[in-house]
């Protein structure tokens, strides 16, 4: 994959996720908003209901008590009767037909105690209504309406939606000038507002307070406080569809149980959301490492390539002096190019050997039987694989073995390929004489041991990857030191397999220190 069509693809990918976001968030924010719209809608509905039933209750109340005391006073201070007609003609029948309705209209002195105001008594009409509607042939009806009709219908009620209406208008007027809180009670109004708000479906603690045009009044809960309060509606409304009360609900929850009842949805979408976002960041960090490792196994041939360049034109020039009749009679001249050929075989079976050994290691083919060894035995003859070539480039490799005890569970085979290892780095990468120094020492129930070099070090991002298979520090195509990104990759792995921990501190210039603390037995 080119970087171009990568760069695209992680754009594509990223914005494709940033919309999902945005999707989801606005999709949230936009039922919470329908959430609340029904809230509000609920809320003003029961608080519409429980001002009607308040105001129904006390006409009601008051109605009662003044009708005992009409239906003892057979006499009325004063009767008003009032008829209204209404005409039409009936055409078909030669016919007219008159509807009339007569108001008996009894006015009673009423003690003002019923309703708490400062009078003796008032006014207290009692309505009593008769509706006819009579048919007169056009031949015999006069303008005095004072001929028999010829068929009559007639209905009689105790009280009328008219009747009705004057009382409560009468009752509005009287009640207007009674405190509130003789009108109605804290208990009746949370009573009424439970009841409501359960039947619109809310469950949910509340306070309220009825204010008279911006003013406390003594019904409200102990609670309650106007700045907050979110919902009000009118109450005790005259005949002239006004007030100056209003009562005012606050719900302290409401933020709460506006966003439990969309709770689900949001963990839910959280959830997904999260999910998308861990995949798309596994895909890129995949995509990523596929990369890497592309650039990784590229530069890897190329080195394996160059590698392996070198021994095989050695061998094919030896090979070809060694066919020269010249060369081949003479015995030392044979004997040096054979041993050339060996060396340089050997060393590509070593690089060969190495790659399968790292990639038996990953499959956990690799049988690796541990016992009893002394670390100091192991790097001893670790120091003796090493020391000829260390003493030809006039370095030296010194040991402070001060660790008292040092018996360890290990493979003798690969862990003394681990100290070999790390040595063979310090001297490839020591461009002057090499200079080693060994330290072992006893800390708890574990032996540390210390490989440290003068050579060329490593800046701290090489030192962070430096464990990684195939890695080497870029050096362009100089491939002024030998090696494919292998040894330190095998390394860690054969000290992961000892139940041990290696890490390296390096500054660039200055020189290496491998540190590898493994676990002591008794």
């Amino acid at each position: 994959m080119s970087k171009k069509l990568f760069i695209l693809l992680v754009i594509l990918m990223s914005l494709s996720l940033i919309g999902i976001i945005f999707v989801q968030s606005f999709f949230i924010n936009n039922s919470l908003e329908n959430e609340e719209k029904n809230f509000t809608l609920s809320v003003t509905r029961a608080l519409s209901f429980v001002s009607r039933d308040i105001q129904d209750y006390e006409i009601r109340k008051y109605y009662g008590l003044i009708q005992p005391y009409i239906a003892e006073n057979k006499k009325p201070d004063s009767t008003v009767i009032r008829h209204l007609y209404i005409t039409a003609p009936d055409d078909v029948n030669d016919q007219t037909i008159i509807h009339r309705n007569t108001i008996l209209e009894e006015r009673f002195k009423v003690p003002s105690l019923f309703f708490e105001i400062d009078t003796d008594s008032i006014d207290i009409s009692n309505y009593t209504s008769e509706r006819t509607t009579d048919f007169y042939d056009r031949s015999t009806i006069d303008g005095n309406l004072g001929i028999k009709p010829s068929k009559t219908l007639v209905e009689f009620s105790n009280l009328t939606e008219i009747d009705k209406k004057a009382y409560e208008d009468s009752f509005k007027t009287l009640l207007r000038k009674v405190p509130i809180h003789k009108r109605v009670s804290i208990l009746q109004i949370e009573t009424l507002l439970k009841r409501k708000l359960k039947s619109e479906g809310i469950d949910l603690g509340f306070e309220f307070a009825i204010y008279d045009d911006d003013l406390a009044t003594k019904v409200q809960t102990r609670n309650f406080e106007k700045n907050n309060a979110y919902y009000g509606i009118p109450i005790f409304i005259d005949s002239n569809n006004e007030s100056s009360y209003r009562l005012w609900l606050d719900f302290p929850n409401r933020k709460k149980y506006l966003v439990s009842t969309i709770l689900p949805m949001i963990v839910l979408s959280i959830v997904f959301t999260g999910v998308i976002i861990l995949a798309f960041s596994s895909a890129i960090y995949q995509l990523i490492k596929q990369r890497k490792i592309s650039q990784i196994k590229t530069d890897f041939i190329n080195n394996m390539t160059h590698e392996f360049k070198t021994p095989i034109a050695t061998i094919n020039l030896a090979l070809d002096a060694i066919k020269n009749p010249k060369i081949i009679a003479d015995q030392d001249k044979v004997k040096r190019y054979l041993g050339m050929i060996k060396d340089e075989n050997k060393r590509m079976h070593a690089q060969v050997e190495n790659v399968l050994r790292i990639s038996k290691l990953e499959k956990n083919e690799l049988n690796i039987s541990k016992e009893r060894m002394r670390l100091h035995d192991l790097i001893e003859d670790a120091i003796t694989h090493v020391e000829l070539i260390v003493e030809d480039r006039k370095g030296y490799v010194k040991t402070h073995l001060e660790a008292v005890k040092s018996s360890v569970l290990a493979n003798e085979t690969h862990f003394t390929n681990v100290i070999v290892n790390i040595l063979d780095n310090a001297i490839k990468y020591s461009d002057d004489e090499p200079k080693i120094d060994v330290y072992t020492e006893n800390i708890a129930n574990n032996i540390i041991l210390k490989i440290t070099d003068q050579g060329n070090g490593m800046s701290k991002q090489v030192a962070k990857r430096v464990f990684e298979k195939f890695y080497r520090e870029h050096t362009g195509n100089v491939h002024n030191v030998k090696g494919h990104g292998l040894g330190l990759a095998y390394v860690k792995r054969i000290v992961d397999d000892h139940q041990g921990h290696i890490s390296v501190e390096s500054e660039k210039g200055k020189g290496s220190t491998f540190i590898i603390k493994l676990p002591l037995i008794s």
